[in-house]
């Protein structure tokens, strides 16, 4: 096993394809073939599944994982010998878009400064991050799983609040006569099939929507959506507030009733000042834009559970 092989590895993971990875190191397919059969007989174990995209295997995500800390650790050292860099070192995050709309915009502020590293954001639901940490994908990943990760360290980040919430005429259709909310018939949005905090949410208060939630992947086509209409949503408090506030939006439920996720920070274990920076800048970012995280709420998602009683007040 050499540097080169697991490389080679990595980029077929990155890029999803042995064609695509041999275009990126500029190599022809059979090169990169001919890596990735000598590696695999060099660990006694088949280290890609072959696919659309290709994935590594367990063993393959530990060589992945390898190759990225390899080069992270290389530019490292190239600082500390005074080496001249021919470009920043790349650290990888998992994240929710949720997040990377709200909360972590300082983060980006910090990193604008930094010139020696170039952040790449990889969008994922925050229940489907830890995967890609655990496949090599990502140095770093927000998740709402408190589980640690081999070869990374974990700490808590705070509580992301979601609000059930309408435009007011849709709210007004589905306002039941005895100030309660006709969930059943109550037509609702959400990101994507993997996005289940909406079933979550209504779960644990004993209910259900009759019909699936028209999915909208994009957190602007969200929110045109939820303006225009179409559905109820579970949105972050931060970016709803305001029109709550001038009566564009209402919430549903009691004032209690609101849907808290509490998020995780999941991050490779090695000596890097890198590392380091991004730590700081995103445990101070989550100091500004998260609720602290309470008792209650560490070891996973944490939904509150009391009963939807009805609208909010002049409703």
């Amino acid at each position: 096993m050499n540097l080169e092989q697991v490389r080679a590895l990595a980029a077929i993971v990155d890029t999803g394809s042995f064609e695509l990875a041999a275009r990126t190191l500029h190599l022809t397919p059979s090169a990169i073939s001919q890596r990735i059969r000598t590696l695999e007989s060099s660990v006694g174990q088949v280290v890609v599944r072959r696919g659309q995209p290709c994935t590594p295997t367990e063993a393959g995500a530990v060589l992945v994982r390898l190759a990225r800390q390899v080069e992270l650790l290389e530019e490292e050292s190239k600082d500390h010998l005074g080496v001249a860099r021919t470009a920043p070192a790349v650290l990888r995050v998992a994240i929710n878009a949720d997040s990377l709309d709200t909360w972590l915009v300082p983060l980006l502020e910090c990193a604008s400064g930094w010139e020696d590293t170039r952040l790449n954001f990889v969008i994922a639901d925050e229940d489907h991050t830890l995967a890609l940490l655990r496949d090599g994908r990502v140095s770093a990943a927000v998740s709402t799983d408190v589980r640690p990760v081999p070869g990374c360290r974990t700490f808590p980040l705070g509580v992301m609040r979601y609000l059930a919430v309408a435009a007011k005429g849709l709210a007004h259709r589905f306002h039941l006569a005895d100030g309660g909310v006709d969930w059943a018939g109550l037509p609702a949005l959400r990101y994507d099939e993997r996005d289940d905090l909406l079933e979550q949410f209504l779960a644990a208060r004993g209910l259900e929507s009759a019909s699936p939630p028209s999915q909208i992947p994009s957190a602007p086509g969200l929110r045109s959506a939820l303006g225009a209409g179409l559905g109820w949503l579970l949105a972050p408090e931060v970016t709803v507030a305001e029109d709550v506030e001038k009566g564009n939006l209402v919430t549903l439920g009691g004032a209690d009733d609101v849907a808290d996720v509490s998020l995780h920070w999941h991050v490779w274990k090695v000596d890097s000042h890198r590392i380091d920076r991004l730590n700081d800048a995103i445990t101070h970012a989550a100091r500004v834009g998260l609720r602290p995280l309470v008792e209650a709420a560490v070891d996973t998602r944490h939904l509150r559970t009391r009963p939807l009683v009805g609208t909010r007040p002049g409703m």
